[in-house]
C-alpha cells in the first residue's frame, strides 16, 4: 500500500519551523520491513493505554503479527481496533496509526510469505512458524491510516496518509 498523500505533520510554532526535506516512503517501508521489534499501543476497555512489544512482518503495506486471543492487547482490539504502531528508535522515527483486527485464515500464498519472513527474522530467537500456524486463528493485521516519520526532527518530519 502506497500513501495517497504526503505532507507535513502539524506542530506548535517553534518545533519545526523550517523543514528542508522529506523522508521517502521507500525508506519508511524498508525500516518497517527489516525491524525486529515493534511497539503496539492499544486501548483498554477503561480507556487506559496498553503498550506491548511485538514481533511481526510488514508485507504489502500492512503489519502482520500473531498471538493468543486471550492476551490483553487482543482483548483490547476486539473492543476498540484503533491502535498505534511504532519502531524502537526515538531518533529515526516511524509512528503509524491505524486499525488492528484478526486476519482470519491467510491464503496459502500469504501464509507461506509470512512464515518465510518470520523465520528470516526470528529463527535465531527460537521462533519459526510454519505456514499452517495461523489456520485456526491467532494472526492479526494492522492496516495504517497515517504515518509520521523523521530521521532528523527539525529537518524532515513527514506525514503519510493512506
Amino acid at each position: 500500500m502506497k500513501p495517497t498523500k504526503i505532507t507535513r505533520p502539524t506542530f506548535p510554532k517553534g518545533y519545526v519551523d523550517n523543514p528542508i526535506s522529506e523522508v521517502a516512503w521507500e525508506y519508511v517501508e524498508e525500516r518497517l520491513t527489516r525491524s525486529i521489534n515493534y511497539w503496539l499501543c492499544s486501548v483498554r476497555p477503561d480507556g487506559h493505554p496498553h503498550v506491548i512489544p511485538r514481533w511481526g512482518v510488514f508485507a504489502d503495506g500492512k503489519f502482520y503479527y500473531d498471538g493468543s486471543p486471550e492476551t490483553r492487547h487482543a482483548k483490547n482490539i476486539a473492543q476498540n481496533p484503533n491502535v498505534t504502531l511504532h519502531l524502537e528508535s526515538g531518533k529515526d522515527v516511524v509512528i503509524m496509526d491505524g486499525i488492528s483486527e484478526p486476519a482470519g485464515r491467510p491464503s496459502a500464498e500469504l501464509a507461506q510469505k509470512l512464515s518465510h519472513e518470520y523465520k528470516s527474522k526470528y529463527s535465531g530467537e527460537g521462533y519459526s512458524p510454519e505456514p499452517d500456524q495461523w489456520d485456526g486463528g491467532g494472526l492479526y493485521v494492522f492496516t495504517p491510516r497515517q504515518c509520521l516519520a523523521w530521521t532528523t526532527f527539525f529537518e524532515n518530519p513527514t506525514k503519510f496518509v493512506f
